[in-house]
């Protein structure tokens, strides 16, 4: 069974009223799927989303390089004044990423996030 990445970005959307942003970029910086809660005010302007996502991705890249002593990324947050960013890695090619408004229960959703990926890894 091949996850909707779209479907599992609504999914998101619906589980926490504080999240702002869901979608999965290919390591080419590319949204494939899911994108920003339509009813709420943009925060950064496209070209500034498409910085975030490439810095995520640098990030990501960055700590690969020690994956061999400290393990493999399940997920990263970045707590900032108005926004709280979630990295999940679903596999080498692509990234799970989630904005939230501040103090959201982003641990909910990263283990929301992480049990529908691992029913599809367990499905395959």
């Amino acid at each position: 069974m091949v996850i909707d990445y779209t479907k599992l970005s609504e999914k998101i959307f619906d589980l926490d009223s504080q999240v702002r942003f869901a979608g999965v970029v290919n390591n080419k910086g590319e949204l494939i799927a899911g994108g920003q809660k339509n009813d709420l005010k943009k925060i950064l302007s496209d070209d500034d989303v498409k910085m975030a996502i490439h810095y995520a991705l640098q990030k990501r890249e960055l700590f690969t390089n020690l994956a061999y002593k400290i393990g493999n990324e399940t997920s990263s947050i970045t707590e900032y004044d108005i926004v709280t960013m979630i990295g999940i890695p679903i596999n080498q090619r692509e990234l799970f990423l989630i904005s939230t408004e501040p103090r959201a229960d982003y641990l909910k959703i990263i283990d929301y996030v992480r049990i529908a990926l691992d029913s599809q890894k367990n499905s395959e």
